[in-house]
């Protein structure tokens, strides 16, 4: 009994200060991989709907990072990137791995917005004088990105929530530092319950105002 009051100690309020940097973390990372991997997305959609050859060598590349499951990309990157001379701290590899990551899947959901523009409506728009890139700006992007917001959603929230694997590189985000305080106060489920509470805490507001916005457009 000794011996364990020695190694083990209670939660503390200090412990929940710890969980909710490690929170923070979670969220600056998971805020640049959406950014960053949705405007690459939103590139390599338009390239998915250029040609059919492009789509199938480009889809081809694209699905690899969709099917290999993200911890398998993360574990294998993180012991390559040194062999090709990059030194990456855990954050720095975790990131670019989902970086890559969700603009794959935002690819996909970029293109099937492109592709819900009829074709009638764009050569309408090109007869009208509008050029390629103006066809986007004016017709294509307002009536596609409504069709696939709650898709793109959906891929940010996933996102936000596979962040948690990049614990294997090292990098203490919320999950990470839950197992940290697992194993010194052995109170697995309390623990796991606050961070789920924080998780639940940083995927609400991103539901909450993507539902306000579409109901804004479908007024």
């Amino acid at each position: 009994m000794e011996s364990a009051a020695t190694y083990f100690s209670g939660f503390n309020p200090n412990d929940l200060w710890f969980l909710g940097e490690a929170a923070l973390r979670t969220l600056w990372i998971s805020f640049w991989a959406i950014s960053i991997g949705s405007i690459l997305g939103i590139f390599l959609g338009l390239a998915l709907s250029v040609s059919r050859l492009v789509a199938f060598t480009l889809g081809t590349i694209l699905d690899i990072f969709r099917s290999v499951p993200l911890i398998i990309q993360l574990v294998l990157f993180f012991n390559f990137a040194p062999i090709i001379g990059l030194r990456l701290n855990p954050f720095e590899a975790g990131l670019i791995v989902l970086i890559v990551y969700t603009s794959a899947y935002v690819a996909n959901v970029a293109r099937a917005g492109i592709e819900a523009v009829g074709i009638p409506m764009r050569r309408a728009a090109r007869s009208l004088g509008m050029n390629y890139w103006q066809d986007l700006r004016y017709v294509v992007w307002p009536i596609g990105l409504r069709a696939v917001f709650p898709a793109w959603v959906g891929v940010a929230l996933g996102v936000l929530k596979d962040s948690a694997l990049v614990s294997i590189l090292g990098y203490v985000e919320l999950l990470k530092a839950s197992q940290i305080l697992m194993t010194r106060t052995q109170e697995a489920i309390l623990i796991l319950s606050i961070a789920g509470a924080f998780y639940f805490a940083l995927s609400y507001p991103i539901s909450y105002y993507a539902t306000r916005l579409e109901q804004r457009w479908s007024q």
